[in-house]
């Protein structure tokens, strides 16, 4: 396994790729080039890069005019403003206008880090899984960003992207293929399956199955990149062969992966079920590790909820003996 890279290069380096395959390719940005690494873009293609300033509903709105003109416009923001400030121009100007805008949101929930509470997006994956027909995903590391992206140019339709900036661990291989709308298992059990999303938790998760194993509990864990529209028959395929699922993302558990996991469940194959989130907090300022402890975005949580939920998978097995 190579070194961790750093995220928003790996972003920077894979839009210069496609802008270079394809000239419809555009960048927008709120004010924010050298955060988001994307100035290498710019030196490549000045007449193809905007700073719009910092306007974010009205980035929206010019990637919205450049998709009816047939530009494949990438918008990039921090992850608070495209989608509390944003979602407005957004909802209307690019997905009810069925355009080809790809929005980026750089920075969800605990990643915001140091920049505090304000930045924190607890709430865009639930913002943006109410607009129909939109895709959502979060990349969990820099190769499925790549192949990601590269799904996300051939899509035609708008996209939300969620961007961890920072360095992140490589988890797969160059040859591994993605798919939107399907997830990717990562370790196989039978047990309890582990259903994670984005750089932070897909990560813990595997720290969780790890510890898991020591304890003699044979786990699954899934990387569900993407979050609209949820890979049913992964989570169907989850619950017939573990019978139990935790959930496990950087964000409020209300209307992200655990509700979209549970709608799948409820409907199709109820199974115990529990969700690792935020716990309808707001953020706070603070390093990394301190805000995974203080929301509960960890390892040591997630096996605590994998240990609950087996307990009800136990439960309900000798209820059902009884009968």
């Amino acid at each position: 396994m190579s070194d961790p890279l750093e995220m928003r290069a790996v972003y920077a380096e894979t839009l210069v790729e496609l802008g270079q395959l394809d000239d419809r390719i555009v960048l927008l940005e709120a004010d924010l080039m050298r955060t988001t690494g994307t100035k290498i873009f710019k030196d490549t293609f000045p007449q193809r890069s905007f700073n719009i300033g910092v306007a974010e509903a009205n980035m929206v709105g010019v990637s919205a005019g450049l998709s009816s003109a047939g530009k494949v416009p990438f918008a990039n923001t921090f992850a608070c403003f495209a989608a509390r400030r944003a979602f407005d121009q957004f909802f209307i100007s690019a997905n009810y206008a069925r355009l080809n805008v790809k929005l980026v949101g750089s920075d969800p929930g605990v990643t915001a880090a140091l920049n505090g509470g304000t930045h924190m997006a607890f709430e865009d994956l639930g913002l943006m899984r109410n607009i129909p027909k939109l895709i959502v995903f979060e990349p969990s590391d820099p190769v499925s960003l790549r192949k990601l992206m590269q799904a996300c140019v051939k899509h035609e339709g708008s996209t939300y992207m969620r961007l961890h900036r920072s360095f992140a661990k490589v988890l797969y291989d160059e040859t591994e293929n993605f798919e939107l709308g399907k997830g990717v298992i990562l370790r196989e059990g039978t047990d309890v399956a582990l259903i994670a999303t984005g750089v932070v938790l897909v990560n813990e998760a595997l720290e969780a199955a790890m510890l898991l194993e020591e304890k003699g509990i044979s786990t699954t864990v899934v990387d569900m990149h993407t979050i609209k529209p949820i890979d049913r028959d992964l989570v169907i395929h989850l619950a017939e062969t573990c019978g139990a699922i935790v959930t496990c993302e950087n964000h409020q558990v209300a209307n992200g992966l655990g509700s979209a996991v549970a709608e799948v469940l409820v409907e199709e194959i109820p199974v115990p079920m529990l969700r690792v989130g935020v716990k309808d907090l707001f953020g706070e300022v603070g390093p990394l590790d301190y805000l995974k402890e203080r929301f509960g975005l960890t390892a040591t949580a997630i096996v605590e909820h994998a240990e609950k939920v087996l307990e009800k998978k136990k439960t309900i097995k000798i209820e059902k003996e009884k009968l």
